[in-house]
């Protein structure tokens, strides 16, 4: 067993960031073993969480996290948490005079907060009482919050009742993790943080100095910090504080990786013109800038695409989700981006962030693209040779970044995870033919690298492979089709009067990408970007900046940094819009 762990520390940055971050914090909260027992698992789960001590002595274990969101966004999360909480709220009072005070009601809580309230206290829910302590013992060896809502698998539906992030939040966070922004509101139509120029004017003062203290509070715990994970809005004005925030790590942490993830929310079905060509705007100058400024950086979103008319949403075959709902398309993200963060989160044979970044951002190009099989289409029982071999016509993948697959790769990570259980070669019999050439080899890598050798002949490649799949528990929402079983893997019989089962884990197969397709998905943002009169249509973007000669270039910077992707092979044929741009 390795016995170094080199840490990472998260931020997360904008409202559906953090609903993506919560998710999966859930997840990541959700595999913990308290277990002394248990042998050690193959996510090595302290290079995110830190351990601490509260002031009565009791340890903690909490998100190595610094979350910002706007005002009015925490609803009923206190700012601070209250896992540190001392008791003594009263404030010192001199004036002795009468005094009226007016208490304003708390926001209600959901169910499932409501019964988290009931578990950290100790209380046992009405309706699922405590297992017995041999039980508990067989099972897991430690009586947790955790374990508990494991045992109950209560089915929350709290689509309703999503309002916020911390809705469904199911962990204590460090008194140093939230920041919030109080110049902007999360609601309302008044203060919006909606332009880039005012992003990158808000980090500064004592949001900077705050956000400076809590950077250097987490790096001075760490023995091997090997970098950041950013995962960032770019659809509004945290597009230009996350250019910022990117840009403070890379001068003042030079030397460690910096991963960037730009989220963008499906659009609602009311969206203006104006908020929409806001939109396009911070989306180019976001992912311009904060690729700049970072090792790597990957755009993550449901929608069909990222232009002013996209195209319908990719389709999950075995999943039932609404995309426009923000608790749904959050918790598919944050599925894809467990196994995208395996590779330098595993206790063995690990590679840091910036062995990742270096093998995609080749010769400058440091805008990749995610896919993503959710779940990953295998037959319970059978082999991954069989389920591979079910997808020899196509790729069992779909878009994560609104960017097409296909013509040439430049390298690519995949991660398959959670086929525990499951069979990962063929076992023939003697002498038997195998009915394809991945039955007949040897190595689950070996079978999975010869399956995208046949797409990808000659690009480099690069694989994680880990048995344990993520645990799924509540307040997960069930959003998986009847064709799974409870590991979420597919079955071939159904009963017809059966329930569907509660899926408590599945399979997932991610690949992070590097390719042509990445050059005339760049240029159409340039294009459009280009094509609008920002002066006329939109002129209160600029009134926080950047310049118009700023914008200009950074336009320039765009269309040089799609033609990097470009293939030179001689296999391709240039579009109009890249010869007008030529």
């Amino acid at each position: 067993m390795s016995s170094l762990c080199r840490e990472v520390i998260t931020l997360q940055l904008g409202h559906f960031s953090n609903f993506v971050g919560t998710h999966w914090w859930n997840l990541q909260d959700a595999s913990l073993s308290y277990d002394p027992e248990s042998p050690p698992a193959e996510i090595q789960s302290d290079v995110v969480f830190r351990e601490g001590q509260t002031a009565g002595g009791h340890v903690t274990y909490t998100p190595r996290l610094i979350a910002m969101d706007l005002k009015g966004s925490l609803q009923t999360l206190r700012q601070e948490g209250c896992l540190y909480d001392s008791g003594e709220h009263a404030s010192a009072l001199t004036w002795e005079g009468s005094l009226v005070t007016h208490k304003e009601s708390p926001p209600e809580k959901n169910s499932f907060l409501k019964d988290l309230d009931k578990l950290d206290k100790g209380e046992i829910l009405a309706d699922f009482p405590s297992p017995p302590r041999e039980a508990v013992k067989k099972s897991g060896g430690v009586d947790t919050v955790n374990s508990q809502l494991s045992q109950i698998q209560r089915s929350y539906r709290l689509e309703g009742s999503v309002r916020v992030w911390s809705d469904f939040l199911r962990i204590h966070l460090h008194p140093r993790t939230i920041s919030v922004i109080h110049q902007y509101n999360h609601d309302g139509e008044a203060h919006r943080l909606e332009a880039f120029g005012q992003g990158e004017s808000a980090l500064q003062g004592a949001l900077l100095e705050e956000l400076e203290d809590r950077l250097h509070f987490f790096v001075e715990e760490c023995d091997y910090l090997q970098g950041f994970q950013v995962l960032c809005d770019v659809a509004d004005g945290f597009a230009g504080l996350g250019s910022k925030v990117t840009e403070l790590l890379q001068d003042s942490y030079a030397g460690r990786g910096i991963l960037s993830w730009g989220l963008v929310p499906n659009a609602p079905t009311q969206m203006t013109p104006v908020k929409d060509l806001y939109r396009l705007l911070n989306c180019t100058l976001g992912m311009l800038h904060m690729a700049t400024n970072s090792s790597m950086f990957c755009p993550l979103s449901l929608r069909g695409g990222l232009a002013r008319i996209p195209a319908p949403p990719p389709e999950f075959p075995h999943l039932s989700f609404d995309p426009s709902l923000w608790f749904h398309s959050s918790a598919v993200l944050a599925l894809a981006l467990d196994a995208l963060t395996v590779p330098y989160r595993l206790r063995n044979n690990s590679a840091p962030m910036w062995q990742v970044a270096d093998s995609l951002a080749v010769s400058g190009r440091k805008v990749v693209s995610a896919y993503g099989a959710i779940p990953f289409p295998m037959m319970q029982g059978s082999s991954l040779p069989d389920a591979l071999g079910a997808c020899a016509e196509g790729l069992p993948w779909k878009p994560l970044s609104t960017c097409p697959e296909g013509g040439r790769c430049y390298g690519q990570w995949v991660t398959l995870r959670g086929f525990e259980g499951q069979k990962l070669v063929s076992c023939l019999p003697a002498g038997a033919q195998p009915p394809t050439p991945l039955h007949g080899l040897h190595s689950s890598e070996d079978v999975l690298a010869a399956y995208l050798a046949s797409f990808y002949p000659s690009a480099p490649l690069a694989l994680q492979l880990v048995s344990s799949p993520c645990k799924l528990t509540p307040p997960f929402p069930q959003i998986f089709s009847t064709s799974l079983n409870a590991r979420g893997f597919l079955q071939s019989v159904q009963p017809p009067d059966a329930p569907p089962p509660t899926v408590t884990s599945a399979p997932i197969v991610t690949s992070l990408q590097s390719g042509s397709t990445l050059d005339p998905w760049l240029s159409e943002f340039r294009r459009a970007a280009k094509s609008i009169d920002v002066r006329r249509m939109a002129p209160s973007f600029f009134s926080h900046g950047p310049e118009m000669a700023d914008y200009e270039e950074a336009l320039e910077q765009l269309h040089l940094l799609a033609r990097r992707y470009r293939d030179d092979s001689g296999g391709r044929t240039q579009s109009s819009s890249e010869d007008e741009d030529d």
